[in-house]
């Protein structure tokens, strides 16, 4: 489930707004409820829980190609060791390195 932040990401793009914390706080307070936009003060109307639950596909891919990425980049050779790779073994062996990092680690 795609959480509140990146939802409403989503929402400000889609309005031509981009994530300002000094506009938008959200909270929780831990009694169930979960989390909530506590204040708003953008040039447009704050999105209803419908509008958010809208994003919900779009925020899960996002949500899980930053994890991707993440996990990527922590199995990826340093740049020095991947330049090294290059040098001595070529473009095609040092493709072949990153191809397993990326199959393991496929993009949704």
């Amino acid at each position: 489930m795609a959480n509140l932040k990146t939802k409403t990401e989503l929402y400000l793009k889609a309005n031509s707004k981009t994530w300002n914390r000094d506009k938008v706080s959200l909270q929780n307070n831990s009694d169930g409820n979960g989390d909530f936009i506590s204040s708003w003060d953008y040039d447009i109307a704050q999105p209803t829980a419908e509008q958010l639950a809208s994003y919900e596909t779009a925020g899960n891919t996002i949500e899980t190609n930053q994890a991707v990425s993440k996990n990527r980049r922590k199995e990826y050779p340093s740049m020095a060791d991947q330049l090294d790779d290059i040098y001595h073994n070529g473009i095609d062996a040092w493709k072949a390195t990153i191809k397993t990092t990326k199959d393991k680690y496929p993009k949704g």
